[in-house]
C-alpha cells in the first residue's frame, strides 16, 4: 500500500512540474529522453514481431514442402503408418500452437511503456505555444517563411527542416487565432513544397481552401477569388469553394456598380480641389514594438561617439571592499543614461551548474504582477519558466547573494530571493518596468520592503542567436554572454522611478537561456544610497 502511494505521490508530482512545456527547453530536455525511451521500446517490439514472422514463416516453408509431396500421391503418403499419424498431430495440435502465435499480441511491452509515458507527454496548449513561438520569431528576426522552413537559422548545431504538412499545421494554429496574415504565408509555403514536388499525404486542396479564405479575410477580394478558382480546377465538386466563388463574383460585381455610381457623381459636379490624402505617421516614428523588434536584430539606434567616449572598461574593487581589494572585479560601462554596467566573469561554470540544479526541479511559469490586484500571474508576452533559490538552501547561493551585496554595495537582505529563470521555444519577455510605478501602489505591498531600487542580472549560459536585453526608450540592446552580469539602478537616488529602464527580453532565436536575477529594494539602502533634493537625480 506504502509504494502504491508513493508511486502515484512521484507521478502527481512529474505531471505537476512538467506542464507548459514550451516555455522551458531546460524542462523540454526531459522530452527528448523520454522519446528516446520509447524508440528503444518501439525497436523491441519490431524485434519481437520480426521474430514471431520468422517462426511463423519456417512452419509455413516446412509445411509447403511437406504438402507438395502429398498432394502428389496422398495414398502412397498415407500408406505410410508416420506419415499418418504425424498428419493428425499436425492438425489437432500444431495448427492450434500457429493459431495461438500468430494470435499473440506481442506489442503489449510498448503499449504500456507508451500509455506510462503519455502522461507527460506535452498537450494542445504546448504545440500552440510552440507554434506561436515560431510566429513570433519570424516577425522579430524578420525571416521569411522559406527561411525558417529550410532550417537556414543564425548558429544552429543541428539543422532541421519544416515539411509541407508542418507549414500547413503552422497555418492552421494561426487561422484558428484569426491570424490571417501568418496563415496567408505558411499556406503559400506549404503549397510551394509541394508544387516542388515534396512526397505528402497533404493534398493541394485543403492548402488553397485556408490560403483563399485567409487572404480573403484580409480584403484581398481579387486574389481569393483566384486561388479560389485554382482549387476548383483541382475540384471541381468542392462545396464551400463553389460558394464561395458565386459569393466571390457577387461582392466583386457590386462593387463595380459602387465605383461606376461614384465616378458617375463625381462627373456631375463641379471641379473642386481634390481633398489631400490621409497622411500616415512620420517615417522617422517608431512605435516601442518596432523600436523592440529592431534592437533584437541588432538594429536601431547608435550612441554617437562623444558618448561612446565616456563608456569605460575598469577593476572594480566595491569601494574598497577587502573581498575585491587583491582581485577586483572586471567592470564594462554598457550605456550611459541609464547606466547599465556588466561584470565579466563573475559567476563560475561550477556555480552556474549548482543554482540550474537547484532550480530546475522547481521551475514553473513565469508570472507577472497584475497591476489591478497586485498578485501574481502569467501572461502570454512573458514566456519562461522560473524558480526561487533562497540564500540559507545552498552555500553558492548564500555566496552569490554576498557577492551581489559587495560589488552594489546595497542591501540585500531585504531583496527578494534569487529569481532563476529558462526561457522557452521564441521565449521572451516584453517590454516592461521592474519597478512598480505611481499607479501601482500595491506592487510589492505584501513584501513590505519599498520598491525595487536596482535590478541584478546574470547570464548563466551563450544564447547562438538572439536573447538579448533591450532597452526601446534609450536604444540600448544587451547581448548574453556567459558568465557575465549586468546591474542598473530602476529609481533615481529621489525614488522616483527611471522610465528610460523600461526593458524587454528578446525572443531566443536559436539556444538555450538561461538567467538569474536579484532584485534589490528600497528597505535598507538609506544610508547605502541616500535621497537627493532633485527629483531626477
Amino acid at each position: 500500500m506504502f509504494w502504491c502511494i508513493l508511486i502515484i505521490g512521484l507521478l502527481f508530482h512529474h505531471s505537476v512540474a512538467h506542464t507548459d512545456f514550451f516555455t522551458s527547453i531546460g524542462h523540454m530536455t526531459d522530452l527528448i529522453h523520454t522519446e528516446k525511451d520509447l524508440v528503444t521500446s518501439l525497436k523491441d517490439y519490431i524485434k519481437a514481431e520480426e521474430l514471431k514472422l520468422e517462426q511463423v514463416k519456417k512452419w509455413a516453408e516446412k509445411l509447403d514442402q511437406l504438402t507438395s509431396t502429398a498432394t502428389k500421391d496422398p495414398e502412397g503418403f498415407l500408406g505410410h503408418p508416420v506419415n499418418a499419424f504425424k498428419l493428425m498431430k499436425r492438425l489437432n495440435t500444431e495448427w492450434g500452437e500457429l493459431e495461438n502465435l500468430v494470435l499473440k499480441d506481442m506489442s503489449d511491452g510498448f503499449i504500456s511503456n507508451l500509455t506510462i509515458q503519455r502522461q507527460y507527454f506535452p498537450n494542445d496548449e504546448d504545440q500552440t505555444g510552440a507554434a506561436k513561438a515560431l510566429l513570433r520569431l519570424q516577425d522579430t528576426y524578420n525571416l521569411d517563411t522559406d527561411t525558417i522552413s529550410k532550417g537556414n537559422l543564425p548558429g544552429v548545431k543541428h539543422k532541421s527542416s519544416l515539411t509541407a504538412e508542418d507549414c500547413f499545421e503552422l497555418g492552421k494554429i494561426a487561422y484558428t487565432e484569426a491570424d490571417y496574415y501568418h496563415t496567408e504565408l505558411w499556406m503559400e509555403q506549404a503549397l510551394k513544397q509541394l508544387e516542388e514536388g515534396e512526397v505528402s499525404t497533404l493534398d493541394k486542396v485543403s492548402v488553397l481552401d485556408y490560403w483563399s479564405y485567409a487572404v480573403y479575410q484580409q480584403g484581398h477580394l481579387e486574389k481569393a477569388l483566384l486561388l479560389t478558382k485554382k482549387l476548383l480546377e483541382l475540384d471541381p465538386e468542392h462545396q464551400r469553394a463553389n460558394g464561395n466563388l458565386k459569393y466571390f463574383e457577387y461582392i466583386m460585381a457590386k462593387e463595380k456598380d459602387t465605383n461606376k455610381s461614384t465616378t458617375k457623381s463625381a462627373a456631375d459636379q463641379p471641379e473642386q480641389e481634390s481633398a489631400p490624402k490621409r497622411k500616415g505617421r512620420a517615417k522617422d516614428y517608431l512605435s516601442e514594438r518596432r523600436k523592440y523588434e529592431m534592437l533584437c536584430r541588432g538594429e536601431g539606434l547608435k550612441m554617437t561617439p562623444q558618448r561612446q567616449k565616456k563608456l569605460f572598461c575598469r577593476y572594480h574593487d566595491g569601494n574598497r571592499n577587502p573581498k575585491f581589494i587583491l582581485a577586483p572585479a572586471k567592470q564594462e560601462d554598457e550605456w550611459d543614461k541609464p547606466r547599465i554596467v556588466r561584470f565579466h566573469e563573475i559567476i563560475s561554470d561550477a556555480e552556474i551548474e549548482i543554482v540550474k540544479d537547484l532550480a530546475k526541479p522547481r521551475l514553473s511559469r513565469a508570472t507577472v504582477h497584475d497591476p489591478e490586484t497586485g498578485k501574481l500571474t502569467t501572461a502570454q508576452y512573458r514566456v519562461s519558466k522560473s524558480a526561487w533559490l533562497s540564500g540559507y538552501e545552498d552555500p553558492v547561493v548564500s555566496r552569490i547573494n554576498m557577492r551581489i551585496q559587495d560589488l552594489t554595495g546595497l542591501d540585500v537582505s531585504t531583496a527578494e530571493e534569487l529569481q532563476v529563470a529558462n526561457y522557452g521555444v521564441g521565449g521572451q519577455y516584453e517590454p516592461h518596468f521592474d519597478f512598480g510605478r505611481k499607479d501601482e501602489p500595491d506592487a510589492f505591498k505584501e513584501l513590505g520592503t519599498g520598491n525595487r531600487i536596482a535590478t541584478w542580472l546574470f547570464y548563466m549560459s551563450d544564447v547562438s542567436a538572439g536573447g538579448a536585453t533591450v532597452f526601446p526608450e534609450v536604444g540600448a540592446s544587451v547581448w548574453p554572454k556567459k558568465g557575465t552580469a549586468v546591474f542598473w539602478y530602476n529609481l533615481f537616488a529621489s525614488g522616483e522611478g527611471d522610465y528610460s529602464t523600461r526593458h524587454a527580453a528578446c525572443p531566443v532565436l536559436v539556444g538555450n537561456k538561461w538567467v538569474s536575477n536579484k532584485w534589490i529594494h528600497e528597505r535598507g539602502q538609506e544610508f547605502r544610497r541616500p535621497c537627493t533634493l532633485s527629483e531626477l537625480e
